[in-house]
């Protein structure tokens, strides 16, 4: 089948079901495609293929016989380098990493076994999750699918370079600032943060303990919600972990959004490119279309708040690496030393005051929360900058890239909101996204509202020249 690597999760899930492919035949694809284009897109550290390809054996095996199947049953998955994988190198991008290996799985890649998928390798990011770019000194940058000399956006642009290539259905990505959301929406497909506790981070390296999320980056609406059924959940061995529950979400993102009140975050809007702004703005009117109320919301000292969540995240980061950073400095790269010195050397009460400033902002946000269902906003401010870039263009001023692709994005890691980038258009021929945040444990308004604009929006239906 030629174009086999372009079916959603969702379809290649159900083919293999009703045994119309096999999961041998979809590894050795996925294999023989990343051997082909990954030369040029460098989305993987390492390819696991022989287990790979024993795993698909024994899901084929299965399927011959009349046990229940998991909802990724022989689905090829790729994870980010930050998370577990028993038996394999965890280098988080990293030299001083480089020859770890973990002993077991991170709970959600156990999760995802335990329901059938198949870990197919592990994919490049910025060193140790630190940076927007996924320009990584010691392995290479990953590359945007739609056009190599650009960058994929970090810190997960391996897992969605690997998605949006067709190399992989879905993939494992972390997020701290806007580390799922921001390579989605530059490399045009779907990442979904969810709610802070929501999804285990056992065996998951650590950036920002407060602010690190784990979440899927898909092809497709439906396919986040597939990859989120498996992942969540509580998890005794992570106790930032929640016991709410878990609703099943099969059969909520055919459903209706009329009447569904959504809030526009103007200062955002306002600040991102004027290209980026139209996009979105086309974006609400097919949500408008589909029966969606929406209204413009100011939220209170929000750009300020992109200083308290730096106060936050820096001193978490650099935490966990002051003992590397007294004895291998060096082995770092130069971005992410810079940033763990200046994290190492902030005074107690900047960090006090970034935690004083997020239960403001939570107050702030539950209130907006009272008038509206969801909140949108654009993912990023600008569509992708060439490799090696020192600024990015936003309308008629130059940013540095962490201020142009962050600011939308961390303030929701700050006070941990689910939320969604889904593709809505492009920039001459560079894509962009839409952000959808939802109250906190509310993935599925999130994923439902996502789903609606997927389906009236025409002009996201593209597919990246990488053949």
């Amino acid at each position: 089948m030629s174009d086999l690597w372009w079916l959603s999760l969702a379809e290649v899930a159900l083919r293999i079901r009703n045994r119309e492919v096999s999961p041998v035949e979809v590894v050795q694809t996925l294999l023989e495609r990343i051997a082909r284009v990954d030369k040029g897109l460098n989305s993987f550290l390492r390819v696991l293929a022989d287990e790979a390809l024993v795993a698909a054996r024994q899901a084929e095996d299965a399927l011959s016989r009349t046990e229940e199947l998991g909802l990724l049953h022989g689905v090829p998955i790729a994870v980010k380098d930050m998370i577990h994988v028993r038996g394999t190198r965890t280098t988080c991008g990293s030299k001083i990493m480089a020859d770890f290996v973990a002993q077991e799985d991170a709970t959600v890649v156990k999760r995802l076994r335990e329901n059938g998928a198949i870990i197919l390798g592990k994919t490049n990011l910025h060193e140790f999750a630190y940076g927007v770019t996924n320009i990584n000194p010691h392995y290479g940058p990953a590359r945007n699918p739609w056009d190599p000399d650009r960058i994929s956006g970090g810190s997960s642009g391996g897992s969605a370079v690997a998605v949006a290539a067709g190399l992989c259905y879905g993939a494992l990505g972390t997020d701290t600032g806007g580390s799922i959301r921001i390579p989605a929406a530059l490399c045009g497909v779907v990442g979904l943060k969810p709610t802070f506790g929501r999804v285990s981070r056992y065996g998951v390296v650590p950036l920002a303990w407060s602010l690190d999320h784990v979440g899927p980056i898909t092809r497709t609406v439906e396919d986040a919600r597939l990859m989120f059924q498996v992942i969540a959940g509580y998890d005794p061995m992570d106790p930032t972990t929640s016991k709410e529950p878990l609703p099943d979400l099969r059969g909520l993102l055919d459903g209706e959004i009329r009447g569904v009140r959504v809030g526009v975050i103007r200062p955002m809007m306002e600040d991102a490119d004027p290209q980026v702004r139209s996009l979105v703005q086309d974006a609400l009117k097919v949500l408008t279309d589909a029966g969606a109320e929406v209204e413009e919301v100011a939220i209170p000292s929000l750009q300020e708040m992109r200083t308290a969540a730096m106060a936050i995240a820096m001193p978490e980061a650099s935490a966990y690496h002051l003992r590397w950073l007294s004895q291998r400095s060096l082995d770092y790269g130069e971005d992410v030393r810079q940033r763990l010195f200046v994290g190492a050397l902030l005074p107690a009460h900047a960090y006090l005051t970034g935690l004083r400033a997020r239960q403001w902002l939570r107050k702030q946000l539950q209130e907006v929360f009272e008038r509206v269902q969801v909140l949108v906003a654009p993912t990023v401010s600008a569509p992708a900058c060439p490799i090696g870039a020192q600024t990015v263009r936003v309308g008629e001023e130059e940013r540095d890239p962490r201020a142009a692709y962050l600011w939308f994005n961390q303030v929701f890691n700050m006070v941990g909101l689910p939320s969604i980038s889904v593709p809505c258009g492009f920039v001459r021929h560079l894509p962009v996204g839409m952000q959808i945040i939802g109250r906190w444990f509310a993935e599925g308004e999130i994923l439902s509202v996502a789903r609606a604009f997927e389906r009236g929006a025409i002009q996201i239906h593209r597919r990246p020249p990488v053949d």
